[in-house]
């Protein structure tokens, strides 16, 4: 870049707004990351909670389905009584101008709309325990989601404060130098230059 920008105190200037420009976009960045970096250890930390309860969550769940199963034979028409749930609501939330997910599951009161006189307790349990799970299921994906989104986010950024840092700022550095140098040595000459002409006046 040096050899092709023409040595003026204007591209002098320009340049030094731009290395200016330059560096406060490389502290952002690279502040940018951090928050985005500490964000993703926190919900690294919730889905390990998380996977630990929907575990033990679905083993419960799969256990009280196939008591009920065992007890009832087929389930298949107390599980058609139970209505579509459109619990789950899905929005978003902004970290440094990265959209992440926040799934909502809204609270709803469990109603049992199967007949009790041919169903037994286990199916009401299965039941409980997959409306936890389906509590559980939402917070990891939001969770899983959330992490994934983040960590593009923080590839892009570290890519971005890499081609500051390594590239645009030594090139704006380099053409500073350039032009700074050039300028003095035109300032040089100049002086060379007019210290030879007051001296051929005065020998005239």
């Amino acid at each position: 870049m040096a050899q092709n920008v023409f040595p003026t105190k204007n591209n002098l200037i320009n340049t030094k707004k731009s290395l200016k420009l330059a560096k406060v976009g490389y502290d952002l960045m690279d502040r940018k990351r951090s928050i985005l970096v500490r964000e993703v250890m926190s919900l690294m930390d919730d889905a390990k909670s998380v996977q630990a309860q929907i575990g033990d969550c679905y083993k419960e769940a799969y256990a009280a389905l196939s008591r009920a199963v065992i007890e009832m034979g087929d389930c298949t028409e107390a599980a058609q009584c139970i209505p579509i749930d459109d619990s789950v609501e899905i929005s978003s939330r902004s970290v440094m101008g990265v959209e992440i997910p926040t799934v909502t599951v809204k609270p709803t009161e469990l109603k049992l709309y199967y007949a009790f006189s041919n169903t037994s307790e286990s199916i009401d349990i299965a039941y409980q325990k997959f409306n936890d799970v389906k509590q559980l299921t939402a917070k990891l994906a939001e969770i899983e989601s959330s992490v994934c989104r983040l960590a593009d986010a923080i590839k892009k950024t570290r890519k971005r404060s890499n081609a500051l840092g390594n590239i645009m700022i030594p090139k704006f550095e380099g053409t500073i130098k350039f032009i700074t140098n050039a300028l003095e040595e035109k300032e040089r000459e100049d002086f060379s230059r007019l210290k030879v002409i007051k001296t051929t006046k005065k020998e005239k």
